[in-house]
């Protein structure tokens, strides 16, 4: 309890954030999938309009990272990053587990938000809740699109979060990620990377054949890219779990930034001594 007292606005804004996100995709798949919207007549090619979804969430999902909540929580804004973070031993198990529930709490409350504000809208066919169904060739597929979208946004986050130079940008690279991931690979999988986003979904469409893929996949995608960069770079080389770390927000996890700050007031008070 005492965890939860002192870190709860984290878990809010973590809330918040994947709630937002599940908004923006209920609002921008209606207006650009529901065919009485003038985009979608207007625009006949299911490419570009995937296309211009996938440029609004990108950009969506880069306001949030860089948002004051973004910057405070670290943007995980997925069970399967969090998770990551947590085999990493960048995130206590009690954090953990709060940021994961407020994900899936999160996630839902968003789409349901977008329920009330779209109405019968988001219940045809051609938007259904912005429901992650496998496409059309297959369960197997859809699963190892999953695995390898989630290997490489997760392989980003890692490389570049870690990297002095590149870090401020990592935020800006996972939304270019995410707009190239529902451009290319949506037809294949409906592009989740993300258990919670897939169940605030599928809850109300009251769709959960073939759930299994995005309540597996990210975290095997995932893992797998924090194994290769351990094993690549070594496991010191994590040094905090937030897409987003050069602000003045506290940080809640096992943050090497903040240790490295510490020992090197320590050495200057060392040194006038």
């Amino acid at each position: 309890m005492r965890i939860f007292r002192r870190h709860y606005p984290e878990y809010l804004m973590e809330a918040a954030g994947l709630g937002i996100l599940m908004i923006a995709a209920a609002v921008f798949t209606t207006l650009l999938q529901h065919p009485v919207s003038p985009i979608r007549q207007a625009i006949s090619d299911p490419l570009p309009r995937r296309f211009l979804i996938g440029i609004a969430m990108g950009l969506t999902a880069i306001a949030i990272v860089y948002s004051p909540w973004g910057k405070q929580s670290g943007a995980h804004l997925n069970p399967a990053i969090t998770f990551t973070f947590f085999r990493l031993g960048k995130v206590q198990p009690g954090d953990a587990l709060c940021y994961i529930l407020a994900q899936f709490v999160g996630g839902l409350l968003g789409l349901l938000i977008a329920a009330r504000l779209l109405g019968t809208a988001i219940a045809h066919s051609t938007v259904n809740y912005v429901v992650t169904t496998p496409g059309a060739a297959g369960v197997i597929v859809a699963f190892i699109a999953e695995i390898i979208i989630s290997f490489g946004m997760m392989l980003m986050v890692l490389f570049v979060s870690n990297n002095r130079k590149w870090a401020r940008y990592t935020g800006i690279i996972a939304g270019v990620l995410i707009a190239t991931y529902i451009t290319v690979e949506a037809p294949f999988s409906g592009m989740s990377m993300n258990p919670a986003r897939t169940l605030a979904s599928a809850i109300p469409a009251q769709i959960f054949s073939n759930i299994w893929v995005y309540f597996t996949a990210p975290f095997i995608g995932m893992l797998s890219a924090a194994e290769v960069y351990v094993r690549l770079m070594g496991r010191n080389a994590v040094k905090c779990a937030k897409l987003h770390h050069q602000n003045h927000k506290r940080c809640i996890f096992n943050c090497g930034y903040r240790q490295q700050l510490l020992d090197g007031e320590s050495l200057l008070l060392g040194t006038r001594d």
